[in-house]
């Protein structure tokens, strides 16, 4: 949710932690492909003319098997596929809510943000309980900048499951995009609590730290898990960033250096100078943000 403008080198899609989709991290550092990435993973299109009941035979698929198709086409990046697909299978069960949430996720992937709250709000017009559209609502809510519309569903996810750290994760999002970072903290420590070492609390409550000025203890959070072996390069640069905000250049310097050029690094290192001169309220300013894919 906190948008620096950073280098990072291309990722891919494997999710980690309680994230979801790398758009949801509390910051969500901005991806420029550096030269050797440029070669990235193509979407896989799918042929899903019989899906929309255009085969040779004629034949609808069965809502099970419409949910399987739009769930591959998703996954292998065919969104506008996929999105078709889940809309069919609304079409031919029209009172699940699951082919509607699951359009609202391709939505929100897509940028379509006021096109996936109509949809995760169609899903709860048949079912207001039902946790994937109160879940996709919400993230949907974080990216209008509106961080006050999440709570409602927010708050009933978290009475039907009080220790997900999905919902956790959110409640300490929207907290912090309110401006509320002792709230935030506290719930990213109680998430930490029930998933102990998970990458996007602990990389949000270190963000969280930051911006509240407590930098040594934002380190002490994010720094084993960003220097481990299985860390990320995107929780590394989130840690340089930490570094640079506190003044430790040749820290940041180092750590970026795990993962970009030397350009990238000079302009890394060029952001966290401007950052560092701004007032505190005009820093906080610059790095909150209710953009990204909530990124996401």
């Amino acid at each position: 949710m906190y948008r620096a403008q950073h280098h990072l080198p291309g990722q891919g899609s494997g999710e980690r932690g309680t994230t979801g989709c790398a758009c949801l991290l509390l910051l969500s550092i901005a991806m420029i492909v550096l030269p050797g990435c440029e070669n990235q993973i193509q979407p896989v299109h799918l042929d899903v003319m019989s899906a929309n009941g255009q085969d040779s035979g004629g034949v609808v698929p069965s809502y099970d098997s419409l949910m399987r198709i739009g769930t591959a086409a998703r996954n292998g990046g065919d969104l506008p596929n996929a999105l078709g697909v889940f809309r069919r299978a609304a079409q031919v069960d029209p009172l699940n809510p699951a082919p509607l949430a699951a359009a609202g996720d391709v939505l929100l992937a897509m940028g379509s943000v006021n096109e996936a709250i109509v949809s995760y709000n169609n899903a709860l017009l048949r079912n207001q309980t039902y946790f994937p559209a109160l879940i996709g609502l919400a993230k949907a809510d974080l990216k209008t900048g509106k961080p006050e519309l999440a709570m409602e569903p927010l708050s009933k996810a978290y009475a039907q499951s009080p220790g997900d750290p999905k919902v956790l994760l959110l409640l300490g999002v929207t907290k912090d995009l309110a401006g509320e970072h002792l709230e935030a903290q506290d719930w990213y420590r109680r998430g930490l609590g029930i998933a102990p070492g998970d990458p996007a609390l602990a990389t949000d409550l270190a963000l969280s730290l930051a911006v509240s000025g407590d930098y040594s203890n934002a380190i002490v959070v994010l720094q084993p898990i960003a220097l481990a072996p299985s860390g990320s390069a995107q929780e590394r640069q989130t840690l340089a960033l930490i570094y640079g905000l506190r003044g430790n250049v040749a820290e940041a310097e180092r750590i970026n250096r795990i993962d970009l050029d030397d350009a990238a690094v000079a302009h890394n290192l060029a952001y966290y100078a401007t950052l560092r001169d701004l007032s505190p309220d005009a820093r906080t300013r610059a790095l909150l943000s209710a953009g990204g894919a909530a990124s996401s």
